[in-house]
């Protein structure tokens, strides 16, 4: 007798016991999506998310043109914020399509290795994006603090050295956690409330000893987010004792002008991502913790490249031009 419920494969016949049923093995998971948001309603958040993406990728390439071509632009802060809608670029588009497939059917099914894989490239981007944000703390900080070497130590050399590793690093130690989630064995049961493979969710469903990885996402988390964000705080710590002590009051605001994009950019980061993993997804707050997520991963993508647009005075006028 075999029995498949999608993608829980349970082999036996009469006579199977506890034992051959704790055997049984998943082979796909079932991503509930938003199960309240159905017929109607999941075609206009469908339509919504659909233009929420369409409108960031714009603007984002809109980005990264714009500082290649435009030689105003040609400065380190534009140079990283390139980099910067260039990553958020494609962490969207390895989360946005799947979300949008999972909307449009009200649930859906994805593969082990597919689930590991948009897992993988999710924690990767956002790992690099962390590093991005942190280099741009640092350029800042030489910018305000030591504005006469800024020139000779953040050359062209070390903008492009700082920006491939944060790429490499971002995607070399997340790798890690592939290691552990290829590991993983499933065998209980395939549904995922959630709008995309997040790694929580994901382990929680493995019947494999999770003490072993849970252990190393605290270890991994280390050097991922709580380095990052000391050095985040240090940086601007120094930035701010350096404002203060400018004498005129419009030197102190147009040193706080040049960075107070990043700064806000860094403040919605850090408190969206700690807000969401820190609640706890089950129970209650469930919703919550998806709402977090979507906030996270969709909304805020969008807003970044809004608010340096937006708030530096040269980027107005090239897209005035």
């Amino acid at each position: 007798m075999q029995i498949k419920i999608s993608g829980l494969h349970i082999l036996g016949n009469n006579k199977m016991d506890m034992n051959e049923a704790n055997q049984s093995s998943v082979t796909e998971f079932l991503l509930l999506g938003f199960p309240t948001v159905t017929g109607y309603k999941a075609v206009i958040f469908f339509m919504g998310i659909l233009i929420i993406y369409i409108l960031t990728l714009t603007i984002n390439t809109m980005v990264i043109v714009l500082v290649s071509i435009k030689s105003q632009l040609h400065s380190p802060m534009y140079f990283f914020l390139q980099q910067l809608s260039l990553i958020e670029s494609v962490f969207l588009t390895v989360l946005v399509p799947r979300m949008l497939h999972v909307i449009w059917l009200e649930g859906a099914t994805v593969s082990i290795p597919g689930c590991i894989a948009q897992t993988y490239f999710c924690c990767a981007s956002g790992c690099t994006e962390c590093y991005l944000l942190t280099v741009m703390a640092y350029d800042r900080y030489l910018a305000i603090c030591n504005p006469l070497r800024y020139s000779a130590i953040m050359n062209i050399r070390l903008q492009r050295l700082l920006a491939i590793y944060c790429w490499v690093f971002g995607f070399l130690i997340t790798q890690i956690t592939l290691g552990f989630l290829c590991q993983l064995q499933f065998c209980g049961s395939n549904v995922i409330n959630h709008f995309f493979c997040d790694v929580v969710p994901f382990i929680e469903l493995s019947c494999t000893y999770q003490m072993a990885l849970q252990l190393e996402i605290m270890i991994i988390s280390i050097p991922i987010v709580l380095i990052p964000f000391i050095l985040i705080i240090t940086s601007y710590v120094c930035v701010f004792i350096t404002i203060l002590g400018i004498s005129s009051t419009t030197g102190r605001k147009k040193a706080f002008s040049t960075c107070s994009s990043h700064l806000t950019v860094v403040t919605i980061y850090f408190v969206t991502d700690i807000t969401t993993y820190s609640v706890p997804a089950n129970g209650d707050t469930l919703t919550l913790n998806k709402s977090l997520a979507f906030l996270f991963t969709v909304v805020t993508p969008l807003f970044n490249p809004i608010i340096y647009c937006l708030r530096n005075r040269e980027m107005r006028a090239v897209l005035t031009k």
